[in-house]
């Protein structure tokens, strides 16, 4: 999800600024890696890898599943991590993770760490492409389908105002630690909305669900691959349209944003020593590929149906073998 999702500065995303979502991760051994080294990483001959985790929940299914079969079929121990987007990328160039899952674009660090320092390797696409907008509820544009178009959306602000939106319409985004374009959007399309935060990806859901519950109109920042979707049907706003232009002019100034998020195949990256001699585990973590419902299934077991990630990953491994070992190392 734009932590950096963004996250997700989230810019979570921008194909050319990065994006990046967001709920908090509960993998073993959730430490802030931006400020401490993993006391599994770089151990003398341990059969063990360090994985970061992201705060929203698709990230952490990612984690979970690779974990469990990288301790189940391979014999490593893994250890997880949780660090924002950007930290993270700090933390994979140093050494102190190795590897990150699920990454929405951050093309500042990728030129300083993969093509200059030469740090960070890439680990290949994710399978999943994800995408950033604004989403209002079905039911909603079902009776209003103009405001599917954001040239109507000061024509709906009374209907998506809150006691916390101080008489503007309401625009809920998720975490501060995003990195998104929202503000700027707002401002330079001169909308009667004002940002308001969730707290975190959970509670964002939390208060979706409860609007859904109510038949309330709203207006969202949101992203897929998201399970909610399965929950609380969705349709998006359009924006202007996402160009290569609007990208670069908002890479070198943020503010000046004013187009629609991009589309952006979600990459892995590793770490490059890792990468070159982490043996089966980078083997395995390079061809982990799946798909957006694979993803699905196991985020919404973990954030919905309430169980651990270790056992949505259990669950999802044991019914789909046709689809991992395709990614496991030939011995």
């Amino acid at each position: 999800m734009a932590t950096a999702r963004n996250p997700r500065r989230r810019q979570l995303l921008m194909a050319a600024t990065g994006v990046t979502a967001l709920l908090t991760a509960t993998g073993c051994g959730a430490a802030d890696m931006s400020k401490q080294s993993s006391p599994y990483a770089n151990v003398g001959g341990a059969k063990s890898v360090t994985l970061s985790v992201q705060s929203w929940v698709g990230a952490q299914a990612n984690v979970a599943v690779a974990q469990y079969l990288l301790e189940h079929e391979l014999g490593y121990h893994v250890d997880t991590v949780q660090v924002d987007e950007v930290p993270a990328w700090d933390a994979l160039s140093q050494g102190r993770v190795d590897a990150i899952l699920e990454d929405w674009g951050h093309p500042e660090q990728e030129q300083r760490y993969v093509k200059d320092k030469k740090t960070i390797a890439s680990g290949g696409g994710l399978g999943v492409t994800g995408h950033i907008g604004w989403w209002v509820p079905k039911y909603f544009a079902d009776k209003h389908p103009d405001v599917l178009d954001w040239k109507n959306l000061n024509k709906y602000a009374k209907d998506f105002k809150t006691a916390e939106s101080g008489g503007k319409g309401q625009l809920l985004d998720g975490s501060p630690s995003y990195v998104t374009n929202d503000k700027a959007l707002v401002k330079n399309l001169k909308l009667n909305y004002s940002i308001v935060f969730a707290g975190s990806e959970s509670a964002q859901i939390t208060q979706l669900k409860q609007f859904a519950k109510q038949k309330k109109p709203f207006l969202t920042y949101w992203y897929e691959p998201q399970w909610l979707f399965n929950q609380v049907p969705m349709e998006e706003v359009k924006l202007p349209k996402y160009t290569d232009k609007c990208a670069a002019k908002g890479a070198k100034d943020p503010e000046s944003f004013d187009c629609a998020y991009p589309t952006t195949p979600l990459q892995k990256y590793l770490n490059a020593d890792f990468s070159k001699k982490g043996g089966a585990a980078a083997a395995f973590l390079k061809k982990f590929r799946w798909t957006k419902k694979d993803q699905n299934q196991v985020s919404e077991l973990i954030a919905s149906d309430g169980m651990s990630a270790q056992d949505a990953a259990e669950k999802w491994v044991k019914a789909h073998p046709d689809v991992w070992k395709k990614w496991l190392p030939k011995r």
